[in-house]
């Protein structure tokens, strides 16, 4: 596929789902921007809002502040990720009675990636829970949670074949998961393949794209390389010559992630999983060009008791 088919159709924005992710905080600046954009992207009615859980569980804490604020302060649905690197199950499953009590209902099971970031070798913690499959059968013993889980249509780097990464995802969902969300991809024809696939080995729950607005191409190209996922010549050539061009970057990168969206709507996709980066701009504005308006402030307020 070179390029996206765009849709025509004007209806569209009343039908698609959309759900935002975001990442905790690690500074008073950044938790700034997060809740900027927190707030910018409320009013387009997410239905639901994932908060990562960093390599290794690094964020622990600041996953939890950053979910209980959400909880207390928005009107938004918050999903907690969760991981099962370098922890042993009575600490897993400490983390998930604390969110549990915060009144989260929602989670995103993931093996998650080795403290040495992605690439490095995973190696299981003797007395933990081995990968997501696992996790979310622990999740769905312990109360009937809307459950999130990775999906990979490039296949996961760590698999053998298409097949071994298939039964990874049918395990997870004979487990108990909800849905699945792809790393993000940038050619459809990848992510159509990939649905096909799952559904010929029984795979029947929804599986959600997840879109990542190119906010930096060059870091979006390296990241891509090292986690399996294709970057198509057209894509680098739309972004050719603009290193130092921030302003047509973005209008460049709201685009191109718009036209993904419409060309997947045509293909009988109706929810998406935007990676925010904790930036609202394009996320919003990508948001605006598929149809999706935000609401008013009255539309935002809690009905009276």
């Amino acid at each position: 596929m070179s390029q996206f088919r765009l849709s025509r159709r004007p209806d569209i924005g009343g039908r698609i789902g959309v759900s935002f992710e975001f990442f905790p905080p690690k500074s008073d600046d950044m938790e700034r921007r997060l809740w900027e954009t927190v707030t910018r992207l409320a009013p387009l009615k997410p239905r639901f809002v994932s908060v990562t859980y960093g390599a290794g569980g690094s964020t622990r804490e600041r996953t939890a502040r950053t979910v209980r604020r959400i909880l207390q302060e928005t009107s938004l649905t918050p999903a907690a990720h969760l991981t099962c690197v370098d922890a042993d199950r009575e600490s897993v499953d400490g983390v998930i009675a604390e969110f549990v009590a915060m009144g989260v209902r929602r989670f995103v099971a993931l093996r998650g990636d080795p403290r040495e970031g992605v690439g490095a070798r995973y190696r299981p913690h003797p007395q933990g829970y081995t990968n997501g499959a696992e996790l979310t059968a622990a999740l769905k013993a312990r109360g009937d949670f809307d459950i999130s889980v990775s999906a990979y249509p490039e296949k996961h780097p760590e698999s053998s074949d298409f097949a071994t990464d298939i039964d990874m995802l049918k395990r997870k969902v004979d487990n108990g998961a909800t849905r699945a969300i792809t790393q993000f991809f940038f050619d459809n024809d990848l992510y159509e393949r990939y649905v096909e696939r799952a559904r010929r080995a029984g795979i029947y729950i929804p599986i959600v794209p997840g879109i990542l607005p190119v906010h930096n191409f060059a870091q979006v190209a390296n990241f891509a390389g090292r986690c399996g996922a294709h970057v198509p010549v057209w894509l680098a050539e739309r972004f050719e010559g603009l290193e130092n061009d921030p302003q047509t970057h973005a209008l460049v990168a709201s685009a191109v992630a718009a036209e993904q969206v419409l060309d997947l709507v045509e293909r009988g996709v109706d929810d998406f999983h935007f990676y925010t980066m904790n930036r609202a701009d394009l996320v919003f504005a990508i948001c605006h060009m598929i149809g999706i308006r935000a609401a008013s402030e009255a539309e935002m307020r809690p009905a009276a008791a």
